[in-house]
């Protein structure tokens, strides 16, 4: 696993780097901001690019515009983005664009070098990893409108869905929420089949499910 890391703040850069070097990542380069990020994922290709939101100059939104020319210039590249708070809005777009090897963390989560590894892993292979805060975000927002295909969804698939937000198994999700994967995988099922998603791969429909209520028609994210 090789990867690239932006970020302005020296310590958190040199933090990450250091958590994914003990735990067997390659980390090929770091960036302090933006532009300097696309030119490391050009001359290293690296399977995924950490991305700070925030960056120079105007702090808002640079790390989201360098991972959306990252997308366009390099499609099969993973982009692992990372945020200090929940902002949902940015999630949003991002997602809608290319949830397919995206993942959306908070800075608070890259201690747990399991998750952060783990989420690293998901989307270099084309799934998904959100942070179960952005993923409450997302829901509640989602929930509260009148379009949105979540209405149709029990309290407990949603609950299931919102652990394969996070990227996990129905294994793991079985043992978080307390159940038999046999009952996970019925809920799993019924998801697919009230979101439209069951003519989909199941790698894509497992991204779609997480996914398709971002989309304002209510008719889900265009699959690949």
């Amino acid at each position: 696993m090789r990867v690239v890391i932006a970020d302005d703040s020296l310590l958190v850069r040199e933090g990450i780097a250091s958590l994914l070097r003990r735990a067997g990542v390659e980390v090929v380069a770091e960036a302090d901001d933006g532009e300097q990020l696309q030119n490391l994922v050009d001359e290293h290709r690296p399977d995924v690019a950490i991305v700070d939101v925030r960056m120079p100059p105007t702090h808002t939104e640079e790390g989201l515009a360098a991972a959306r020319e990252i997308r366009a210039r390099h499609p099969g590249m993973g982009i692992l983005i990372l945020s200090q708070h929940v902002e949902v809005g940015i999630a949003m777009r991002a997602l809608v664009e290319s949830p397919e090897g995206l993942g959306y963390l908070l800075k608070e989560r890259v201690t747990q070098v399991d998750d952060l590894v783990r989420a690293l892993h998901d989307v270099a292979r084309g799934g998904s990893a959100l942070d179960p805060k952005v993923v409450e975000g997302l829901l509640a927002r989602k929930s509260n409108q009148s379009s949105s295909p979540l209405l149709g969804l029990t309290d407990r698939e949603r609950e299931v869905l919102q652990e394969l937000a996070t990227g996990r198994s129905n294994a793991a999700t079985a043992k978080a929420l307390f159940m038999s994967e046999r009952a996970v995988e019925k809920h799993v099922g019924s998801v697919f089949q009230k979101l439209g998603l069951v003519h989909e791969s199941d790698v894509n429909r497992r991204v779609m499910a997480v996914l398709a209520f971002l989309d304002a028609t209510g008719g889900g994210a265009a699959a690949r």
